[in-house]
């Protein structure tokens, strides 16, 4: 049970990246889970990894979901955002909501494998040897699938850049 609080910041990280915004459901989900499945994991691997990839799994769930999908409310969460926030204009948050959401969708749109690792490497963590540990292909390959994505999400995004 320490194991799991120790990584709280985590699991709130990682949900904010998939997500966009913190959403507490989802973090109590993660905790669930772990607990649920603590007999599963094996001591030989790391603790914080294996709880990130269920923190990870459930973001991926949520966004799939067709709640999710249906009750998007775009004026609740600018609510949310201006209360969290003390030194930003609704403007600069809705501007910020909106670029958060044309990055994922960029990253939803790459192809499945360019997306697998990019979402490992840049929103878990993960480094070139973990990736290909986990996905079973050689270290060469991540780094090769990580660069024709960030080309792709470069090509994609270039007008974001051209903004700042």
């Amino acid at each position: 049970m320490k194991e799991i609080l120790n990584n709280s910041f985590k699991i709130k990280q990682i949900i904010k990246k998939f997500t966009g915004e913190y959403n507490e459901d989802l973090e109590q989900e993660v905790y669930i889970r772990t607990l649920k499945n603590i007999d599963k994991y094996k001591e030989q691997n790391k603790f914080t990894q294996w709880i990130c990839t269920i923190t990870a799994n459930i973001c991926r769930d949520y966004l799939k979901s067709s709640y999710f999908k249906h009750s998007k409310n775009t004026d609740n969460n600018e609510e949310i955002l201006e209360k969290t926030s003390c030194n930003l204009t609704p403007e600069i948050i809705y501007s910020q909501k909106e670029r958060q959401k044309i990055i994922l969708k960029a990253v939803n749109s790459l192809p499945k494998k360019m997306k697998e690792v990019i979402i490992l490497y840049e929103f878990e963590d993960y480094s070139y040897e973990k990736i290909a540990k986990k996905l079973g292909v050689p270290t060469g390959t991540v780094k090769s699938r990580i660069n024709s994505a960030r080309k792709i999400l470069e090509e994609k995004l270039s007008f974001l850049i051209k903004e700042d």
